[in-house]
């Protein structure tokens, strides 16, 4: 098993050609049949003047379109660049300009911004949609008319496979540029780390432009011949029939989901039964919670740690061996994880300091941003931006994001602390914590809850968490929201909090 994920699917489709690779929609997909169409999708793309060191941007949902111009795109020698097909025109705008995308795969809801794009970015030259629109042709036509005689470029390890868009919170996205290796090695990694076989039947709900769901349910998917269970948006009630209808294997979520599918009234562990692993990542995970969805399904939910950069995981509580809650676990195979002061030393076991990471998995850099690379990617570390600690069997704990931590007279307030207590509430469904300026202290605690109890009040839930940490770290404000804003990972969004 290599890190080509091309050659991986090829292999796959060689040894099992009528194993079931995805399941969309009541209709079943073999690998025979998707290697088919990727060949015919890669084809089209040459024939279009497609190549390597091209960009082909991706502007598509949870659905097989996705999966067959994605591993085209990879066959064809280009880089995939995955945008939320949910961004604002200008959102689109920038990411295809700093791509220099060369071609778009797009629904057709899209067609308006897109039309008027084309005219402005020089480098875009033809857009495809999966239905017919105006003069562009659809996606059917687009490969019904290539060559059937493809034979895929030589692909290097180091060559560009992904550009990733990190949300940003800082300025402009930086497209991360994964190559191959990275891609593939992760995708390795995380079969190794699940235990996946041909067998597994793995929910795909996540959005799949996301790279946890590229890695850890369309990459190890393929790299093992198991089966997609590929849904085209998040329901509770959807995601509970599926996994007991199609007798699901693994669940790859976000906390938010898991989130929603505790408040299923109906769903029972019955429904669960076929499921031997969840998966939780993309933010951490409130032990409370994390607690509550075991008890009622009965199943263990394996929670890890990841990042665009690094395509996405690093560190996993391990499936056998001890699994230890509110933990992101430890290195995952090929992968080394480090807890570092200001000065890149490592701190004693238990100390909080920066997470870097190191390993095969971990970008080449920024595109077109060299002086930012040099901050993220120093003497061979990715420096994650997040504060963590490790204990004394090498087990990370995440404190916060480096710049979500709220200094109280000169005190660090770490937000998740302070939200895993606000967790502990019964009435509590979800929270988020912030610093606000403050006159006295620089700056103050403020939570934002979402509650079941609509008569729960702010003087009742500080009550309720004093005693359980220290006084500074208690909030100074709660304010309560029927919802919390979240993107479409289902992360909380702290930057329109501050704005709220």
């Amino acid at each position: 098993m290599g890190w080509n994920l091309n050659e991986n699917l090829k292999r796959i489709a060689g040894d099992f050609p009528d194993r079931t690779v995805y399941q969309f929609m009541d209709k079943s997909t073999t690998y025979s049949e998707l290697d088919f169409l990727v060949d015919r999708f890669a084809a089209a793309l040459t024939r279009e003047g497609i190549g390597k060191g091209d960009a082909v941007a991706l502007l598509l949902g949870n659905t097989p379109h996705f999966v067959i111009a994605y591993y085209g795109i990879l066959r064809s020698g280009a880089a995939a660049v995955p945008i939320n097909p949910i961004f604002s025109p200008r959102e689109i705008e920038y990411i295809l300009a700093n791509s220099e995308a060369k071609a778009a795969i797009s629904i057709p809801q899209l067609q308006p911004v897109l039309a008027n794009l084309k005219q402005q970015l020089k480098h875009l030259d033809f857009v495809v949609y999966t239905e017919k629109v105006d003069t562009e042709s659809s996606f059917d036509q687009f490969i019904t008319s290539a060559n059937l005689n493809f034979i895929s470029p030589i692909i290097d390890k180091d060559d560009l496979a992904v550009i990733l868009y990190t949300s940003g919170t800082t300025g402009e996205p930086k497209g991360a540029m994964l190559t191959h290796l990275n891609m593939g090695s992760n995708a390795q990694a995380c079969t190794k780390l699940f235990e996946l076989t041909h067998e597994d039947r793995i929910i795909t709900v996540l959005p799949i432009f996301h790279v946890f769901c590229m890695t850890v349910c369309l990459n190890a998917t393929i790299t093992c011949g198991a089966t997609m269970l590929l849904l085209p948006k998040f329901s509770p009630t959807e995601v509970v029939k599926t996994i007991r209808e199609q007798e699901a294997t693994i669940f790859a979520g976000v906390p938010t989901m898991y989130n929603f599918l505790l408040q299923v009234p109906d769903a029972t562990a019955e429904d669960f039964q076929s499921i031997r692993s969840c998966v939780s990542g993309g933010a951490p995970m409130p032990v409370a919670l994390l607690n509550k969805f075991e008890q009622k399904y009965e199943v263990q939910v394996m929670e890890g740690y990841g990042l665009s950069e690094a395509s996405p995981v690093t560190a996993f509580n391990p499936i056998r061996g001890v699994r230890k809650p509110g933990s992101i676990g430890v290195d995952i195979p090929y992968v080394t994880n480090k807890v570092v002061d200001p000065n890149g030393q490592e701190v004693p076991r238990g100390e909080i300091g920066e997470l870097i990471v190191q390993g095969p998995n971990v970008m080449k850099g920024y595109l077109g941003m060299p002086e930012v690379t040099e901050m993220a990617l120093r003497d061979g570390w990715l420096y994650t931006g997040d504060m963590a600690r490790m204990d004394e069997e090498g087990y990370l704990y995440i404190v916060d994001r480096k710049k979500d931590v709220i200094l109280v007279g000169g005190y660090n307030v770490y937000p998740r602390e302070v939200e895993e207590v606000i967790y502990e509430h019964p009435a509590i469904i979800e929270t988020a914590v912030i610093g606000v300026p403050d006159p006295e202290y620089g700056e103050a605690v403020k939570a934002f809850v979402v509650s079941k109890d609509a008569s729960l009040t702010e003087s009742e839930l500080l009550e309720f968490c004093k005693g359980k940490i220290a006084k500074y770290k208690l909030p100074t404000y709660v304010e309560f929201l029927q919802e919390l804003p979240k993107n479409t990972t289902g992360k909380i969004l702290r930057r329109q909090l501050q704005n709220l």
